[in-house]
């Protein structure tokens, strides 16, 4: 961009103004097809098999730069900036808003116009991106592992949800929809297995691509989105490693699991569920162990606005319990949950018999 704008103000100085820049000047992009973008990338991908992977096509990055226009706009709900806080600029520099006349009033315009159309929006979109790949090896066996980002298109999310997968999961996971969806899935591609050349940095690159637009493709069909078989894919792995780690006291590590998992979860639109009931309680058994009181009194109560209209869930015992006990703890208002509890033994539910937060997290079968 700085290249662009020297040359245009040499062009002006010699008195070149009107004539039009040359075609592919110092900034712009060469055209090619996405297989010689692949060959440009080997070098760099073969040193990095261990480290971070990233293939963005020149097209992609053009979808990208679209995409983060769009979330712009959202920033506008954001606190009205101060004085002289940037503006953009027809050549994508950035001036201050004082240098620019009537930035000020631009800023309230677009403002109430957001706040106008707000309720007229598309839903965002979630995006699929493969940040890493690794080679591992093992005793009888070698593979890549790749390791994917959800991402909201428009924002910035500070702890990602990750997975991390290998082919045979992507493999298994095409073939359980396909014999399920049979119909939806004819158009969806799926990367061929090879019998060589697998751990190459082109099949690398292309298969990172290829999983990238398999999910994709997956998630835009509705009744796919909503399958069990698909969302399972992403967080049951998951659940199963965190409640491993809660059976054997491994608290520290459980909780970033059963955090994972929870942000997974919430990418997917799927918190109404009892997988994420339980997801909760993992959180809030963890946090409780660690001595994290508030964070753990904070868990409960999500899960109680949750169960709010359910009168006989197995979760709803343990949570209420678990929140009198947290809230006396850690100061906070207990007389809803002690009203709800009295209402329960009321209607003949012995709570002196039922398990505690903890023993239904380790007894719920995860398959």
């Amino acid at each position: 961009m700085a290249a662009r704008i020297l040359h245009r103000l040499r062009h002006a100085l010699a008195g070149e103004a009107g004539r039009e820049e040359p075609a592919g000047g110092g900034g712009e992009a060469e055209d090619c097809p996405e297989s010689s973008e692949l060959e440009d990338d080997t070098e760099g991908l073969s040193t990095r098999l261990s480290g971070t992977l990233s293939f963005t096509s020149h097209e992609d990055e053009e979808e990208e730069e679209e995409e983060e226009g769009d979330g712009a706009s959202e920033e506008l709900e954001e606190p009205p900036q101060a004085p002289g806080a940037a503006a953009g600029t027809e050549d994508g520099e950035w001036v201050s808003a004082a240098e620019r006349p009537g930035g000020s009033l631009l800023t309230r315009q677009l403002q109430e116009l957001w706040r106008r159309s707000r309720g007229s929006l598309a839903p965002q979109r979630l995006l699929f991106e493969v940040t890493s790949a690794s080679v591992v090896s093992e005793r009888s066996s070698k593979y890549v592992l790749y390791t994917i980002y959800l991402i909201r298109s428009g924002q910035f999310d500070k702890a990602p949800a990750t997975i991390a997968r290998r082919y045979s999961d992507f493999e298994q996971l095409n073939r359980r929809l396909r014999c399920r969806f049979s119909c939806d899935m004819a158009s969806v591609a799926f990367p061929r297995k090879r019998l060589r050349r697998n751990f190459t940095a082109e099949t690398i690159a292309k298969r990172s691509r290829a999983f990238e637009q398999f999910l994709s493709h997956l998630h835009s069909i509705d009744e796919i989105r909503r399958s069990p078989e698909f969302l399972e894919f992403f967080f049951l792995p998951d659940l199963q490693a965190a409640q491993r780690l809660t059976c054997t006291g491994m608290y520290r590590e459980a909780l970033a699991t059963w955090a994972n998992a929870y942000r997974l979860q919430d990418r997917l639109g799927v918190c109404s569920s009892g997988r994420f009931l339980l997801t909760l309680a993992g959180l809030a058994v963890c946090h409780q162990e660690l001595d994290q009181l508030s964070e753990a009194h904070g868990c409960c109560e999500q899960a109680l606005q949750l169960l709010e209209a359910q009168g006989s869930h197995p979760l709803l015992g343990p949570f209420l319990q678990a929140h009198v006990h947290l809230a006396w703890k850690v100061g906070k208002d207990k007389r809803r949950s002690e009203a709800r509890l009295q209402d329960l033994r009321e209607a003949g539910l012995p709570l002196q018999q039922q398990p505690s937060l903890k023993e239904c997290l380790i007894k719920e079968p995860l398959e």
